[in-house]
C-alpha cells in the first residue's frame, strides 16, 4: 500500500526513482509523483493513474538531478487525483515530501498552521508536513533540527522522505510502524518502502526501525531516534532476496507465474526441515525458544486476509498435531478486545509482507505481557520478522501480485511443521506425514497440468454474479480462501461458509443464478458434504466441485469436477488452494480483469 522512493547519487536521480515505483507498483495505488532538486530548484511532477504515464512526463526533463523522490499513492485522505498524489510541498515550494500511512492528528496541525497564515490546495494529510517543516525552519534555521522537530509532533502511522532546496544536497527520512529501508550503494544512497525497489542496485540495506529518522548525504547518513533525540548507530546488511525470482519470465502476468510456481514454493518451505525417513521436523528458526515452546498452553494466531484462512488451517493442523488448543483471530479485531492473556500463552503473528499494520499493532498490544511471539513470515529482515521472539521463515521468495497465491501454501505448510515440532512426537505415523508432505510438490505438479481443464470450467461460469464455497473440517478455509479470491480479482460476489450451516441460512439464496463451488476432496465427512450437495442441487443450484482422484460418485451429482491427487486430508488444502486460485485467474483473464492489480486493493497494507 503505497510505495517511496529516494535517490542520493552520482547518477541522475530520476532514472533510479522511476524504476523504483515501478517495482513497487504491485502494492497497489492509484496515482504517482517524482519531485528533485536541480541547480538549488525544487521541481515536482505527479499525475493520477499508472506510472507508466508519469515515466512519459519525466523523459521529457533536460534536467540531470542528482537527488529525488518518488511515491506511489493508495488514496486515504481524498480522491485519487492528481492534486491529492504526492509528492506534496509548501507554499513556496521550497520543501518536497513523501508519506505513507496516516497522520492522526493532521486536522489539529492544519487548524494551527491555518490560523498563523499557512494555505493548503489538498485534502490530504501529507500535505502538513511541509508546512509544518516550514515552520520550524523559521524558528531555527536549520532544516535537521526542524525535521526531527516535525516529526515529533505527528500522530499516527508513517514513513516520510522529504527534499529540500534549503538542505539541497541531503535526503531525510523518518519511520513509525510503516516500512522503511535505506539502500548502501557504491557512492549513491537509495531510500524505499520496499527492498523490491532497491534489490537492482544494491544488497546491501539498513533497516530503518520505529521512531527512527535518517540525515543522508552523499557521502554519509546519521540515524538517530526522534523520540529519545539520541543518535544511533547501524551497519548495513545483506539483503537476501532473489531477482530472478521477481522477473515475470515467460509467463503473461505475475499472478500466473506464482501459482505455478506451487511446487518450488512447497519444497523451498520444507527443504532442510522435514525429514521423513526419521519422522523428524527441525525447525532452526525456533530453536532459541526451545525451552519456552515447552510450556505453551495455549497459542493465538493473529493475521489478516489470506494469512487468517491459513492461520485457520494452521488451527487444525496444530490441535491435531500437537493436542494443543489454538484460536485465530483477525488482528484488526485483536488489539481492541478484551480478554486475559498468561505466560503460557503463545501468539503467532502471520504476514506475507512482515509489514502488515494490523498485525503489528496486534503484536504490539502483548509487549510487556511475557508472552512468547512467533512469526511466520515470508519478507525477510521485515517489522514483524524483527519484533517477535523466534519464527519460521516461508522462503516463498517475491510475491508480486495482490492477491495471494504462494504465501499461502508456504504459511500452510509452515504450520504443518509447527505443528509437528510442537506435537514433539504425539502424532502416531509421522513417518507417514512427512513422507506425503514431501512428496506434495509432484501432487502440485498434477494439479498444475489441468490448468486448461480448469481454465473452460471457471470460463463456463463467468456470467455468474453471485458464487458460494462450501467446505467441512479442512475444507472449510479453503471454501473461505476460494470465496477471497475469486472476489478480489473477478469482481463477482462470493462467499464461503462451512457447509453445515448452509440450512441456517444460505440455503435461501440458492437458485439456477447462483453457483456453488464446493470442497469435497475424500475425508471423513464426505457423506455429509454429498448431503450439503444434494441440498443445492435439489433447488436448481450449478456446482462445480473439487474431489480426489477416483471418487465418481460425485460426478453423479455436480455439473463440473475438478479432481486432486490422493493425499492426507490435513495436506489437502494445499493442493485445493492450487485449484481455487486457477479458477479465480481464468475466470479474471475471461472478464478481462487486471489480475496482479485488482482495483482498490493493495499488496502490503501498512495502515490500520
Amino acid at each position: 500500500m503505497c510505495g517511496i522512493v529516494g535517490y542520493l547519487g552520482n547518477r541522475n536521480a530520476l532514472g533510479p526513482v522511476v524504476d523504483g515505483l515501478k517495482a513497487l507498483e504491485y502494492r497497489g495505488y492509484d496515482s504517482a509523483g517524482i519531485a528533485y532538486i536541480n541547480g538549488g530548484d525544487c521541481r515536482v511532477i505527479k499525475k493520477a493513474g499508472r506510472v507508466e504515464a508519469l515515466e512519459k512526463l519525466v523523459r521529457k526533463e533536460k534536467a540531470v538531478p542528482k537527488l529525488a523522490l518518488g511515491h506511489t499513492r493508495w488514496a486515504t485522505h481524498g480522491a485519487p487525483t492528481t492534486q491529492n498524489a504526492h509528492p506534496h510541498f509548501n507554499h513556496d515550494k521550497t520543501i518536497m515530501v513523501v508519506h505513507n500511512g496516516i497522520i492522526e492528528n493532521f486536522q489539529v496541525i492544519k487548524d494551527r498552521l491555518t490560523e498563523l497564515g499557512y494555505q493548503f490546495s489538498t485534502e490530504t494529510d501529507t500535505e502538513v508536513i511541509p508546512h509544518l517543516i516550514e515552520y520550524h525552519y523559521k524558528q531555527s534555521g536549520s532544516f535537521e533540527a526542524a525535521f526531527e522537530k516535525t516529526i515529533q509532533e505527528l500522530e499516527g502511522a508513517f514513513a516520510i522522505v522529504a527534499i529540500s532546496s534549503l538542505a539541497p544536497g541531503q535526503l531525510f527520512a523518518a519511520r513509525l510502524s510503516s516500512p522503511l529501508v535505506l539502500g548502501v550503494g557504491e557512492d549513491e544512497f537509495i531510500l524505499a518502502s520496499d527492498p523490491s525497489a532497491i534489490m537492482e542496485h544494491t544488497k546491501k540495506v539498513i533497516y530503518l526501525e520505529d521512531y527512527e529518522l535518517a540525515i543522508i548525504n552523499h557521502d554519509s547518513y546519521k540515524i538517530r531516534n526522534f523520540d529519545r533525540s539520541a543518535d544511533v548507530k547501524k551497519t548495513a546488511e545483506e539483503l537476501d532476496f532473489d531477482l530472478e525470482l521477481a522477473q515475470l519470465g515467460n509467463f503473461p502476468n505475475f499472478m500466473l507465474k506464482e501459482i505455478f510456481e506451487a511446487p518450488q514454493t512447497i519444497k523451498l518451505a520444507t527443504l532442510g526441515r522435514i525429514r521423513p525417513a526419521s519422522g523428524t521436523v527441525k525447525l532452526g528458526g525456533l530453536v532459541d525458544v526451545k525451552e519456552k515452546l515447552k510450556l505453551i498452553e495455549r497459542i493465538i494466531i493473529v493475521a489478516c486476509g489470506t494469512s487468517y484462512y491459513a492461520g485457520l488451517v494452521g488451527e487444525y493442523l496444530i490441535e491435531e498435531l500437537a493436542h494443543i488448543p489454538v484460536e485465530v483471530q483477525l488482528a484488526s479485531e485483536f488489539k481492541y478486545r478484551f480478554e486475559p492473556f498468561s505466560p503460557s500463552t503463545a501468539v503467532i503473528a502471520i504476514s506475507q509482507s512482515g509489514e502488515t499494520a494490523d498485525t503489528i499493532a496486534a503484536l504490539k498490544k502483548i509487549e510487556g505481557r511475557h508472552m512468547l511471539r512467533l512469526g511466520i513470515v515470508n519478507a525477510v529482515g521485515s517489522t514483524i520478522a524483527r519484533m517477535t521472539d523466534a519464527g519460521v521463515y516461508c522462503h516463498a521468495g517475491p510475491e508480486q501480485a495482490v492477491a495471494s497465491t504462494k504465501a499461502f501454501i508456504a504459511q500452510v505448510c509452515v504450520l504443518a511443521e509447527i505443528g509437528l515440532h510442537f506435537g514433539n512426537g504425539k502424532m502416531k505415523d509421522r513417518k507417514n506425514f512427512l513422507r506425503e508432505l514431501d512428496n506434495l510438490p509432484k501432487k502440485a505438479e498434477a494439479v498444475l497440468a489441468q490448468a486448461d481443464k480448469i481454465r473452460k470450467i471457471a470460463e463456463k461460469y463467468t456470467h455468474f454474479q453471485d458464487f458460494l464455497y462450501i467446505g467441512r473440517r479442512y475444507g472449510y478455509p479453503c471454501a473461505l480462501e476460494g470465496a477471497l479470491k475469486l472476489k478480489e480479482i473477478t469482481y463477482i460476489h462470493a462467499e464461503g461458509y462451512a457447509a453445515g450451516e448452509m440450512k441456517h441460512g444460505p440455503l435461501a439464496m440458492i437458485d439456477k443464478h447462483f453457483a456453488t463451488f464446493a470442497i469435497a476432496a475424500d475425508c471423513p465427512l464426505i457423506e455429509k458434504i454429498y448431503s450439503n450437495i444434494s441440498e443445492i442441487k435439489a433447488r436448481g443450484g450449478p456446482i462445480v466441485a473439487v474431489a480426489t482422484e477416483g471418487n465418481r460418485q460425485i460426478k453423479k451429482m455436480v455439473d463440473d469436477v475438478i479432481y486432486i491427487p490422493k493425499t492426507l486430508e490435513q495436506l489437502q488444502p494445499i493442493l485445493v488452494a492450487i485449484v481455487i486460485q486457477l479458477f479465480a485467474y481464468y475466470a479474471a483473464i475471461k472478464l478481462g480483469r487486471n489480475v496482479d492489480r485488482p482495483r482498490n486493493l493493495a499488496k502490503s497494507v501498512t495502515v490500520e
